[in-house]
């Protein structure tokens, strides 16, 4: 009886079961409103000179996006002063995600780009 054999198909079918079990993406992209809402909060941090600290921190703590997604919920309160209740939501949602997460640094990255372009001209 060859026992490794089958013991080996077993490992594959298992490894083919869990291979993705725990990958955090969406299956579907951003939409517009949601890419209207980076371009709202970013613009308005960004207006208020917090720009660069936001990108600093936000790429400090990119690995653990989800899990600063989910610390949102205790910042709700003191984040509805400047986003509706349903708009912070939203926003926690589109951060959850590491798509809509590179997007929201990458606005803040365009935002400072063109500041410094716009200072130098």
């Amino acid at each position: 009886m060859n026992t490794s054999g089958s013991t080996s198909n077993r490992r594959q079918r298992i490894w083919e079961k869990l291979k993705f079990a725990f990958r955090v993406r969406s299956s579907k992209p951003l939409e517009a409103e949601d890419l209207e809402m980076i371009d709202r909060v970013a613009a308005t941090i960004h207006k208020r000179g917090m720009g660069t600290p936001a990108i600093l921190a936000l790429q400090s703590v990119r690995p653990l996006n989800f899990l600063g997604s989910q610390a949102m919920v205790a910042l709700q309160p003191f984040a509805e002063l400047f986003l509706s209740k349903d708009d912070y939501e939203r926003f926690a949602a589109i951060i959850e995600r590491r798509d809509g997460f590179a997007k929201f640094i990458e606005r803040f990255e365009e935002l400072e780009s063109e500041e410094a372009n716009g200072k130098r001209s």
